[in-house]
């Protein structure tokens, strides 16, 4: 499927029906990761920073509450990963929780928020240390 394809996908299976809705959905959440000229595109014609994206904006259809992300700067360069948390931060600005983990722990300097530790099967905060 392209990407429109898939984002259409996502909101006829969670019960959306009217085609002019679903069609605005989609634009308005291309347009808020950036990607509102890629949605003829396959996933595979997409660079790693821009399926990220897609994969937000997939993520972001249906308004969710919270967010789970899990390393989503993992496989990018240091300038498409700052681009990804930063969006993440727009749309944690807009309502929804965002619960991201990672191992890079030049963004927890870069991006503040509430940051925990995992270690020793123990979840501790360690925001101010």
């Amino acid at each position: 499927r392209t990407v429109h394809e898939n984002l259409k996908f996502v909101l006829k299976a969670t019960g959306w029906k009217n085609r002019t809705e679903i069609e605005r959905r989609i634009e308005e959440v291309l347009q808020q990761v950036g990607m509102e000229n890629k949605g003829y595109k396959m996933p595979n014609e997409l660079s790693g920073g821009e399926q990220q994206r897609i994969v937000i904006a997939r993520a972001i259809l249906n308004k969710p509450e919270i967010i789970l992300a899990d390393e989503p700067t993992g496989n990018l360069d240091v300038e498409t990963g700052r681009r990804i948390v930063e969006l993440l931060q727009d749309i944690c600005r807009q309502g929804s929780a965002i619960l991201m983990t990672t191992h890079n722990l030049n963004l927890l300097s870069e991006y503040p928020g509430k940051v925990y530790k995992c270690e020793h099967h123990r979840l501790t905060e360690t925001t101010n240390s």
